[in-house]
């Protein structure tokens, strides 16, 4: 079975980008490359501010989309290690 991971990457102009892949490091070259998302593309440095291990593909599809409905300051509190992951997901489902 693959292992999928979550990431977050900010761009210069602040905005935090969330994605999934099995491999942080290489998706993290092709977004710096121009060949990522569209939506960073343009976006000048980008920095990896946050990763972690998921699972299935399923589970990272999921918590994905739990991730990109959550506040810019929820998403901050993630990535400066003030909450994590299963707080803030339990916080969107109840």
């Amino acid at each position: 079975m693959t292992s999928w991971y979550l990431y977050l990457i900010r761009s210069q102009d602040n905005r935090l980008y969330t994605g999934i892949t099995t491999d942080v490091q290489r998706r993290f070259a092709e977004h710096q490359a121009g060949k990522g998302a569209k939506a960073l593309r343009g976006r000048g440095t980008l920095i990896l501010v946050f990763s972690q291990l998921i699972g299935s593909r399923s589970q990272a599809l999921r918590i994905e989309y739990q991730i990109k409905q959550l506040s810019k300051t929820q998403k901050e509190r993630l990535v400066s290690q003030e909450a994590n992951l299963e707080d803030l997901i339990v916080g969107l489902q109840g």
